[in-house]
């Protein structure tokens, strides 16, 4: 499992923006995680999905409203990160207003995931193979916290306590 000092997989995630141009909006978009965390400080915050309860109603909301102040406190860029494919994140992403805010990440195959050794079997609900939900500081593709939630538990993964630690830093 992912642990503080680790390097994250870098593997490649997806993401969907949505671009307002005639026709279709071109995407998914391949995002390295290595390239894109290379000199910069991201919060990544993990989840079992997109539109499921509690992310919908605290997680990925609570982010989004403590964007700007965690930006203020260091941070260059927020991601969330789910289980899911782009189109989905890019659809949920949209319903929260979190353009600018919080970057959807979508890893639809589970790569992250499953290098991070944070997977979670949803199969008998259906679910298949999801994320726990976590959330990380990562300063230069590198775990600096790890905040991993027990299950059904949403207490120490959200934007509050990421907030805390980073200010603290």
């Amino acid at each position: 499992m992912l642990n503080i000092g680790s390097p994250i997989p870098f593997v490649t995630l997806y993401e969907f923006i949505d671009e307002d141009t005639p026709g279709c909006a071109l995407g998914p978009n391949a995002v390295d995680v290595k390239a894109a965390t290379a000199g910069k400080t991201v919060v990544i915050f993990a989840l079992p999905g997109a539109y499921t309860p509690t992310c919908s109603a605290q997680h990925l909301p609570g982010y989004v409203a403590l964007a700007d102040a965690l930006k203020a406190a260091g941070v260059d860029e927020i991601w969330c990160l789910a289980v899911n494919d782009a189109f989905v994140m890019g659809a949920w992403g949209r319903e929260h207003r979190a353009a600018g805010c919080v970057r959807m990440m979508a890893d639809g195959s589970a790569d992250f995931t499953r290098a991070t050794g944070l997977t979670l079997d949803l199969s008998a609900k259906g679910l298949g193979l999801r994320s726990q939900r976590y959330s990380m500081l990562v300063r230069d593709g590198v775990v600096q916290t790890l905040n991993v939630e027990a299950p059904g538990a949403f207490a120490v993964s959200n934007a509050e306590t990421m907030l805390a630690q980073v200010s603290a830093r």
